[in-house]
């Protein structure tokens, strides 16, 4: 009997919800290392160009939990489809603008587009991928968050280099479209309809599903404060914020640390700009493998340990007094950056059931877009504050710092339930 490794449709689920996620972060991920050239010609200051990083959060944070309503009503393949054919058309609209207000405008409606869909791909998940391998699973799909902006410095100043930063909008519109038109074809939201899915499989991906502590009367039917009054849900909110200000503010703000405080040329920024993310990936992985093995019921000490790795490496990073430590430093912090968005993302995931999943992901994600929203913007106004240089970043970066170890506190709070570690 052949025990090896055998591709199924849920391996087949798993590439789509990946490749959505990671054009949505090439996508996002772009303006971080365009800005600064997009400053240049439009005169912007530094919390001017903070408002420009922040404006696509304040879409995005606005539709999580809207897209996870509409994912439970209407299915995933629907929203997600929608979703990428939407963003799409602003990220090339973009490339259009000649404006500080029309830029910013055009951010918000692009992040409305990308808002729609992390809670159809967490649903998606949850019906295509056993209990037991969603760590692993989710942790795959989301090393895009490192992925993405590891290849999107690399991808934009080739680009800009060449043609300008107008460009690099235009030329991801195309990639997105057919996306959509893959996941239309590819993923129906019920695994018994997908043609030539064999009996084993789906007994697999019903099996053992999540239990959930709740006096609803049904599951499916409960409203959005008992979704939100469970306890996987309320808590992960909380420490997702401080978390996702910690690495939204790292991420957004690395390549115009490089260029205006250490004085990097382009072609050099695009390529130490995407250390931390390339490590960012192995931490991901790293961390999606830990949580279905060794810290499988003590999720809360993976994420503890994470946080505060972060906050350490990324002290050293804006204190190093060489460039050759800096770099060091800033790569390693990617690496427990990253470790730590798939760890606290793995906190609900794996304790709700798939009929709540897309609600319960939209309000959860919510935090962590907040965070998103605000951190550009606040490490803008507390850049434009200090002296120029290197010591221009000291208290933004402290005020990350700050906000990592906060999530490692409140981790300890998070009681791991029985029902929760399952498989």
């Amino acid at each position: 009997m052949n025990n090896g490794f055998k591709w199924k449709h849920q391996h087949t689920a798993l590439s789509i919800v990946f490749v959505v996620w990671m054009v949505s972060y090439l996508d996002r991920m772009v303006m971080s290392t365009a800005i600064p050239y997009i400053a240049t010609e439009f005169n912007l200051s530094p919390m001017e160009m903070g408002a420009v990083m922040s404006a696509f959060f304040a879409g995005y944070a606005l539709c999580q939990i809207p897209g996870g309503i509409l994912s439970d009503k209407f299915g995933a393949r629907k929203v997600m489809s929608f979703s990428i054919i939407w963003w799409s058309i602003f990220t090339a609209v973009t490339g259009m603008m000649n404006s500080l207000a029309s830029m910013i405008w055009v951010r918000v409606l692009f992040g409305v587009g990308e808002g729609l869909a992390p809670a159809a791909t967490w649903k998606a998940l949850a019906i295509w991928t056993p209990q037991k391998k969603r760590g692993w699973a989710n942790g795959i799909m989301m090393c895009t968050n490192s992925l993405g902006p590891a290849l999107a410095p690399l991808f934009v100043v080739a680009i800009m280099a060449a043609w300008g930063w107008r460009t690099v909008f235009y030329a991801l519109t195309l990639p997105g479209i057919l996306v959509a038109i893959w996941v239309w074809i590819k993923m129906p939201d019920n695994p018994a309809t997908k043609a030539g899915i064999s009996a084993e499989e789906l007994a697999e991906l019903t099996d053992k599903q999540p239990k959930i502590t709740t006096t609803s009367t049904a599951v499916a039917s409960m409203t959005f404060w008992q979704v939100f009054a469970v306890p996987a849900v309320w808590k992960t909110f909380v420490i997702l914020f401080f978390s996702n200000t910690a690495c939204w503010g790292f991420t957004t703000w690395v390549p115009s640390y490089l260029v205006k405080a250490h004085g990097f040329q382009m072609t050099k920024m695009g390529i130490v700009a995407s250390l931390p993310f390339f490590a960012g990936t192995v931490g991901a992985l790293l961390a999606g493998w830990l949580l279905d093995g060794y810290f499988k019921n003590n999720r809360r000490y993976q994420l503890i340990i994470g946080e505060i790795c972060a906050a350490f490496f990324l002290y050293l990073t804006y204190t190093a007094t060489s460039t050759t430590a800096m770099i060091i430093f800033q790569t390693i912090t990617g690496f427990f950056m990253y470790f730590c968005v798939i760890t606290v993302f793995s906190l609900p995931i794996a304790a709700i059931p798939g009929e709540i999943a897309g609600r319960a992901m939209g309000i959860v994600n919510t935090a962590g877009q907040l965070a998103g929203f605000l951190a550009p913007i606040t490490v803008g106004a507390l850049v434009v504050t200090t002296a120029d240089g290197v010591q221009q970043f000291h208290i933004a970066f402290g005020y990350l710092v700050c906000s990592a170890l906060i999530a490692a506190f409140l981790s300890f709070f998070y009681k791991q339930r029985v029902e929760e570690s399952a498989a």
